[in-house]
Parts: structure tokens; sequence; C-alpha cells
């Protein structure tokens, strides 16, 4: 990586974190772009380069993604089903406290700034539909589904509630203020049961094989 370009990651970083502190000290809804552009030191339209709207200071792209879990399903390996790819690719991230999956340092001030500002909430739920959408479409393309067979969205629509239900069973917590290392216990404990709960067609469904 070249010096230009780590300045420019640099940079990001930097307002992003400075954002973030704003928000969560002030309110979402209370800080503007130009006071974020102040604090981090930097010009207003470097933000909004880096930055298309301001609610991708909280949720960028690259992060918040709504192909999240098509992308996950699309890296699985041989042998491995697309649920089962998403189970052991968020058991992995609550291991590991993965930001992605919100068990880093910080996110319990930062959670409740994101549930109080309905642009951020409304952007959260879209997020959530998308990646259901863009999974469907994966699992009818790679099974060679008929059009109109209703099977990949069903599919799509189990493991994205999974997805959610984690979601939100580590927002519940994180907010109750119980300690990371607690969550994880818990979050571990509910998608065990979430597999025993999916059937074995979901369970199995869209297994990689060797082409």
């Amino acid at each position: 990586m070249g010096l230009r370009e780590r300045k420019k990651q640099e940079t990001v970083r930097r307002i992003a974190e400075t954002a973030l502190r704003l928000f969560v000290e002030r309110g979402f809804d209370a800080v503007t772009i130009a006071e974020v552009a102040e604090a981090a030191d930097v010009a207003v339209n470097t933000v909004y380069n880096h930055f298309r709207v301001k609610e991708d200071l909280v949720l960028p792209p690259s992060e918040a993604s709504a192909d999240r879990l098509a992308g996950i399903v699309r890296a699985r390996g041989l042998g491995v089903s697309a649920a089962r790819a998403v189970l052991d690719q968020l058991r992995e991230e609550i291991r590991q406290r993965a930001r992605t999956i919100g068990l880093s340092p910080g996110f319990g001030r930062v959670l409740p700034m994101m549930l109080a500002a309905p642009t951020l909430s409304a952007r959260l739920r879209d997020l959530g539909e998308q990646m259901v959408t863009e999974l469907a479409a994966l699992l009818a393309g790679e099974t060679g589904a008929a059009q109109g067979d209703p099977v990949p969205g069903l599919v799509a629509a189990q493991i994205g509630w999974a997805h959610s239900l984690l979601y939100g069973e580590i927002g519940k917590r994180t907010v109750a203020g119980e300690r990371p290392d607690d969550i994880a216990e818990a979050a571990l404990t509910l998608l065990d049961a979430v597999e025993g709960l999916l059937s074995e067609r979901v369970l199995t469904y869209a297994t990689r094989k060797d082409t």
C-alpha cells in the first residue's frame, strides 16, 4: 500500500471515528456533516467524497452490505450447504467478537444511538430485506430453480430469519449492559437452538458439489 492510499485510509478512519463519537454524545440527528468535518479537521467535501450520505458514517456499505448473506454462501466450500455456511460464519464471528456481529468494544454505546435514529433503524430493516432478496436470487441461480419456484426464497427467508434473530438477541443483551463474553455464550446457544429447529431440507439445500 502506497503512502497516498495509507493517508486516504487514515482520513476515512478519522472521519468515521469522529462522527461516531459525536453521534453517541449528542444523537445522530443532532449532529451535522459540517460539525463532523470541523471536528475531524477536514473539509465538508472531503466527508462527502468518502461517505455518500450521513448514514454511511455509521453503516458504511463496505461493512453493512446487502450482499452479506449471499457473499457468505458464495464463498462456501465443497460439501457445505447455504444454511450451514451462514451458521458457521456467524459462529466464527461470535468467537472472534467481530464488529460485524456487534460484539466489538464500545458497541453498547453505539447501538442505542442507532435505534433512536429513525433513518438508521429504517436502513437496518431495509438492509435485512435486501440480504434475503439477494440470497434468494443466488440460490435460485445455483440450484437452477424454475421461474416462480418458491423454495429458494423460502430457504433464504429462513436463513435471513436466523441472521436477524441473532442480531436482535445480541442487541437486546448489549443494551441491557451484559458482558460481551456472556452475550457471546448466549448467542452461540441461540444458534444451536436455531439449527435444531431448521428442517433437514433447509440445512442441506444448495450443498456445493464438485463440478
